[in-house]
């Protein structure tokens, strides 16, 4: 591994234009590539953002000597193939959320990281904001006693359009695996697997879910209640509830600045922590950071809380009647 970690750009999408513009303040790291399935795209996106080279296919970066970790920003049913395909490279992985479409998908990848020795880590943001640290060392401090119950929401409005990604089926359109994994990896991130999921809501024509609500809970009487939809706007709240008092996340909740603390008998303490940048340089300081260190998973945001996340979320679609396949033709 070099000095400076190199970083590859798969899917020049939305979330990837963002993305590269935090690698301005991550010490250490450097975008140098992009892929696209059309060259034209990936050459826009390399001016756009001053990489050194653009290729027209996902299979091409793999080849490149040049880089050490790729980001995978291409639609969720795609990341199975190329994961598995870049594991085999021997490149490092940050793989946008949701991390498969399915959890055989994720854990195919996840067993082939695990026997390689190759570092993937699921590019859950949320995990690596300033103020969402600051909450789980309050949990762990014991400020608000044992942690009993979780709610979260998240949702947008948008108009059904059979073709937008968010909509088709085939591209891993829905509310779950768009926004759904949001609330369910911060529940888990407090609770960890639950014992129990039901889950209800509404599909689109495509097949795709459309809203959901989603019960977690555990044998010992703990509980987390999570909504999420692409029809209407929730505002992004989270609460974190406990034995002696309470922690309100301010929306939205999965970029948070600033967290509200209550305890019992006291006034409540308001925490505000900025991210750096737009938000996405801590989990590409994280990867950066994991790889000098020759580290195969991340702490933060490990695998099996990845795992879990999946099987939850698979919970969930079976009981709304979704159907979500791993694409098989992305190379």
């Amino acid at each position: 591994m070099s000095a400076e970690i190199r970083w590859g750009v798969v899917g020049p999408g939305r979330i990837a234009e963002k993305v590269v513009e935090d690698f301005a303040v991550v010490d250490g790291a450097r975008a140098v590539a992009v892929a696209s399935r059309s060259q034209e795209r990936a050459d826009g996106f390399a001016a756009r953002h001053g990489l050194e080279r653009a290729y027209g296919s996902y299979a091409d970066i793999l080849s490149d000597p040049d880089v050490d970790v790729v980001y995978v920003a291409t639609p969720h049913p795609q990341h199975h193939q190329f994961a598995l395909a870049a594991l085999r490279a021997g490149k490092a992985l940050l793989v946008e959320k949701a991390f498969t479409a399915t959890t055989a998908g994720a854990t195919e990848v996840v067993d082939l990281a695990r026997e390689t020795g190759t570092f993937v880590m699921e590019a859950m943001w949320t995990r690596f904001q300033p103020a969402v640290v600051a909450l789980n060392e309050l949990v762990a401090d014991g400020a608000i006693g044992e942690v009993r119950s979780v709610q979260a929401d998240l949702g947008v409005s948008r108009e059904y359009d059979p073709v937008d990604r968010l909509f088709a089926l085939e591209l891993g359109g829905g509310a779950l695996l768009d926004l759904g994994v949001y609330v369910v990896s911060f529940a888990q991130m407090l609770l960890g697997r639950p014992d129990r999921v039901v889950a209800t809501g509404s599909l689109f024509p495509s097949g795709a879910d459309a809203e959901a609500a989603i019960l977690l809970g555990w044998d010992d009487g703990r509980n987390a209640a999570l909504t999420t939809s692409l029809k209407y706007a929730l505002p992004g709240t989270a609460r974190v509830v406990g034995t002696t008092g309470w922690i309100d996340v301010v929306p939205r909740f999965h970029h948070p600045q600033t967290i509200v603390l209550h305890r019992d008998g006291a006034e409540p303490e308001e925490i505000t922590r900025p991210q750096t940048g737009a938000g996405y340089a801590h989990e590409l300081a994280e990867v950066t950071e994991c790889l000098r260190a020759g580290r195969t998973e991340s702490t933060v945001m490990p695998l099996d809380d990845t795992l879990v996340v999946q099987d939850v979320l698979g919970q969930a679609a079976d009981q709304l009647g979704v159907r979500h396949a791993e694409a098989v033709d992305v190379l």
